[in-house]
């Protein structure tokens, strides 16, 4: 239950607490290390016990891990939020609610792929936790991808989707999801508060990035630059939306507004781009802004050490090592060896 009155200074303690207690690297590297066989208990005895054995008796392998892992995720996030009272809390929730369009995604993609509503409860959307059954249910209810939208109407998003034109396919509406997530969060985000700012301005940070690798993919896939500009975000601080036409021209365009920028380490992003040239994959760029936005976050929670800033940070974190974790599972399973995992991962 929350404490009463201001609570920010034990609810940041608790964050801070509990983000320590998160794997580190050297523990990921031995994560990497274990056999596909060997997985599931290296995870479980990682601090997800609870979890796999919840899940034991339906499934196994990978399944088993993934079903875990997001059980833990949705707990944690409900966790904290229940720490969390007035304007903390609103800051985490604004952070945590991308985890509903992620879910609505995850709908849309089931539905349009005539993936089995079963298929998606022993992974993505666990049915063991409650928070899932409506998502589960829209899946199930569904036969095409205006019906899956027709079922989100009464969302913060489902007018935005239902103006969407049948015929388009399912990118528009994954493009008008991201759009609605962050024009609706930086919205929220209107005042003068330190702490407000300094998340506001790190959304904004999160934007660019997804710019830079729209654009990035939008040129290696051949399409033009209308196509492009139609994926790209407004809200960004290095891509102002009145320079999206001449960001989408050409790569060297985007480059040289990205140059321009004194927020930019250019010379870092130039080295990782040649990289990225030479093993024809935008892996390392996409690696490297992450990287970015990680430090970014880190830096913030320190700055406003009594704010919610140090509870998005550990959310963060935490996301990252569910994803981490994901990745490796999946990767081991697949067969990838340690050296593509560790150039992923750490």
């Amino acid at each position: 239950m929350p404490i009463l009155g201001n609570n920010t200074a034990y609810v940041a303690a608790r964050a801070k607490s509990r983000k320590s207690s998160l794997m580190d690297r050297t523990r990921l590297r031995q994560l990497i290390q274990q056999s596909p066989d060997q997985l599931t208990v290296a995870v479980a005895d990682s601090g997800y016990r609870t979890e796999i054995d919840l899940y034991a008796g339906h499934f196994t392998g990978s399944d088993l891990v993934e079903a875990a892992l997001t059980h833990n995720l949705q707990a944690e996030l409900s966790n904290i939020l229940k720490l969390c009272n007035g304007n903390v809390r609103n800051l985490v929730e604004i952070y945590t609610g991308r985890f509903q369009y992620h879910n609505a995604k995850v709908v849309l993609r089931a539905v349009v792929n005539e993936v089995d509503v079963k298929k998606v409860s022993h992974s993505i959307l666990p049915e063991e936790s409650e928070v899932n059954t409506p998502w589960l249910k829209m899946i199930e209810e569904s036969n095409t991808l205006r019906e899956a939208v027709e079922q989100m109407r009464r969302l913060s998003f489902g007018k935005t989707l239902l103006a969407i034109g049948e015929d388009e396919g399912i990118q528009a509406y994954e493009d008008a999801l991201d759009r609605h997530y962050f024009k609706h969060s930086l919205n929220q985000l209107q005042s003068g508060a330190p702490d407000v700012r300094i998340l506001r301005n790190h959304l904004s940070g999160e934007i660019d990035h997804r710019n830079i690798i729209n654009i990035l993919e939008g040129h290696a896939f051949g399409l033009s630059g209308e196509e492009i500009s139609q994926a790209l975000i407004p809200g960004g601080r290095l891509i102002k939306e009145r320079n999206f036409s001449q960001a989408v021209g050409s790569r060297d365009n985007l480059l040289d507004m990205l140059r321009q920028s004194n927020r930019f380490d250019f010379d870092g992003f130039q080295q990782v781009i040649s990289t990225s040239d030479e093993e024809r994959t935008l892996d390392p760029v996409i690696t490297w802004l992450r990287n970015r936005e990680s430090a970014q976050m880190q830096r913030m929670s320190y700055l406003h050490p009594i704010s919610a800033l140090p509870v998005i940070h550990y959310v963060s974190a935490k996301i990252q090592e569910i994803e981490d974790l994901r990745l490796i599972v999946r990767g081991r399973m697949a067969g990838l060896s340690t050296e593509v995992l560790e150039a992923h991962v750490l």
